[in-house]
């Protein structure tokens, strides 16, 4: 049985099972910008950013109605405000992901969509990244433990 003051390893391993998902579509989904921009690789890579969002939209739906970072708070009220800076930039990278399905279906000249949308994706990484190092961040204060979340 886990001490309250420890986290579950079971709950643990889910979280790091959803960011390992998280990380094996962002790396499909930049290798599938690698490839040429014809319009079965195109379906592709909008098919790939589709599976990424709804993934996204249930890890932060997850999030946002308790859990890890809900926890954090309750160990160590001080977290709130990083809390909730963390939960507030869900919305953003949804916007920023929708905002790549828009250029490849909008795109009329593929060519110049896929110039667009390739290294608009490689910035949204950097900002999911960026956001997973925060939250990770914070669920290791909230638990004052490292559980090697944050590189």
């Amino acid at each position: 049985m886990t001490s309250i003051d420890r986290p579950d390893p079971v709950i643990i391993g889910h979280l790091l099972a959803q960011h390992r998902e998280l990380h094996e579509q962002l790396l499909a989904t930049r290798a599938a910008f690698a490839k040429p921009p014809d319009a079965a690789n195109r379906r592709h890579v909008q098919q790939l950013l589709g599976t990424l969002r709804e993934h996204l939209r249930c890890h932060f739906e997850q999030e946002e109605s308790g859990g890890f970072l809900e926890e954090s708070i309750a160990r160590m009220p001080r977290l709130s405000r990083a809390v909730q800076g963390v939960l507030g930039e869900h919305a953003g990278l949804l916007a920023e992901l929708d905002g790549l399905l828009a250029s490849l279906d909008a795109g009329v000249d593929t060519t110049e969509s896929w110039r667009t949308a390739e290294p608009g994706f490689a910035v949204f990484t950097d900002h999911l990244l960026a956001h997973e190092r925060r939250e990770s961040a914070v669920i290791q204060d909230g638990y004052n433990e490292d559980m090697g979340l944050v590189e």
